[in-house]
């Protein structure tokens, strides 16, 4: 639940209407997750029915600012605390996807490799030049980091994939 956290985690730092939490989620996060601001308050009306948001007044725009309540300051040290869980992750499509072309033996598995690795690689590129165009701080280049550190990732992986489907041949 990132969205709902991520929320909790900016009204730490003060009351906060929706408008002002999505351009600062998408901030921090170097606009790598935009956000629908029907989304935003979505999650906010979810925060305020668990109680761990509360709306204030309305101001003269008729914006509601959100504060966090004791109960959510809990919940977003207690998603702080909690390591991530591998296990908690969704399923990724493109390790399904070649298990899916190996299993279905009439797919030219060496092709569907090829042109991962290509768009793979076409992304690293992109997410490199958006680091260095990066302005937001240490919490964008974080995130693009992160995304880099994958894509790479994801290309050692493509080559192992190449190299024990040399092997079964």
């Amino acid at each position: 639940m990132p969205v709902r956290h991520g929320l909790l985690a900016l009204l730490s730092k003060g009351p906060r209407h929706g408008y002002q939490l999505r351009v600062e989620f998408e901030a921090s996060t170097g606009a790598t997750w935009p956000l629908n601001i029907g989304q935003v308050y979505t999650t906010l009306s979810r925060l305020e029915r668990d109680g761990l948001v509360k709306p204030g007044e309305s101001d003269e725009q008729g914006r509601v600012a959100y504060t966090i309540t004791a109960a959510g300051r809990e919940e977003v040290a207690r998603w702080f605390a909690a390591p991530v869980i591998h296990s908690d992750r969704p399923r990724d499509e493109l390790v399904i996807k070649l298990a899916m072309a190996v299993a279905a033996k009439k797919v030219d598995v060496a092709e569907v490799i090829h042109r991962q690795r290509t768009a793979t690689m076409r992304a690293l590129q992109q997410l490199t030049r958006a680091k260095r165009a990066a302005t937001e701080g240490a919490a964008q280049r974080l995130v693009l980091d992160s995304m880099i550190f994958q894509a790479e990732a994801e290309q050692r992986w493509l080559d192992h994939c190449e190299a024990v489907l040399k092997e079964e041949k």
